[in-house]
């Protein structure tokens, strides 16, 4: 069998000129950053999220640019919000190319330290499990059964969900804990949900084999966010790079997953860890 190389260069792979991209969780340290990333590909980008005031910043610094978007109040949980959503999408763009499932419940250490209190599992709240399972699984359901009809209407279309180092791996719980301080956790549904979105991009990329619609995950390491400094010492102690990501560093991934460039690529998850589960 003989395959024919189309024109389209290597640079030209990664464009995204005319296409169309949500990114849920848009207002969120990596949704962001992917939202000005597609923005800057020329996609026009959807910036789904309940925190709207942030997204309408972001929104309005991309329209400084000169570049596509547009903020939507999101609930990722609630089927109406996210139906919604859809509709305004099509109404304004007239199609969907790329979804990024972004959104998610993810406690930081060192920035709100709160949310690491409490979570031994023997005690652990089934109501904040239940919240977290709606927003990191059912949030990532909703918004791709959202897309894929408009996807397969047009023959085509790139769903790229966020995964973590946890979902492969355990969390190692005693970066979390510091002397003479409370004990802390990196709380069960993390891991979990994290494991189901690989679970659910499998499926996703298997259900619509031959349909042109492509699914993938991207699964970050740690990335610095204004973390407490014993604790960015512990967890690059675990790295094989030493260190943290930074924010900016997982977009030239996000790119090739949501481009031509990953053309022959489905099912698969794209690890930017630093080596951390590389030991």
């Amino acid at each position: 069998m003989v395959y024919e190389s189309d024109a389209m260069s290597l640079m030209d792979s990664f464009l995204l000129d005319g296409r169309t991209g949500i990114v849920t969780g848009a207002a969120g340290l990596l949704g962001s950053q992917f939202s000005h990333a597609l923005a800057e590909s020329g996609a026009n980008v959807v910036l789904a999220d309940l925190n709207v005031d942030e997204t309408d910043r972001i929104a309005e610094s991309l329209h400084e640019q000169g570049l596509g978007a547009l903020s939507i109040r999101t609930d990722v949980t609630d089927p109406k919000s996210v139906h919604e959503m859809m509709a305004t999408v099509l109404d304004r763009f007239g199609r969907v190319d790329i979804l990024v499932n972004s959104a998610a419940e993810d406690p930081k250490f060192g920035k709100r330290d709160q949310d690491l209190l409490d979570n031994a599992f023997e005690d652990f709240s089934l109501e904040v499990w239940n919240q977290a399972l709606a927003t990191n699984l059912t949030g990532l359901f909703l918004s791709s059964q959202a897309v894929v009809r408009a996807m397969l209407e047009q023959e085509g279309g790139v769903i790229i969900n966020l995964c973590s180092t946890y979902g492969l791996v355990g969390p190692d719980q005693r970066i979390y804990q510091q002397p003479g301080q409370p004990k802390r956790y990196k709380p069960v549904y993390y891991s979990v949900t994290k494991a189901g979105v690989l679970g659910l991009t499998r499926y996703l990329a298997t259900y619509y084999a031959g349909r042109g619609i492509r699914v993938n995950a991207l699964t970050p390491g740690g990335v610095f966010d204004g973390h407490d400094e014993e604790f960015v010492r512990q967890y690059s102690a675990r790295t094989v790079l030493g260190r943290m990501a930074r924010p900016d560093e997982l977009n030239a991934a996000l790119l090739f997953l949501a481009s031509d460039a990953s053309s022959y690529m489905t099912g698969a998850n794209l690890v930017v860890d630093g080596g951390w589960t590389a030991w």
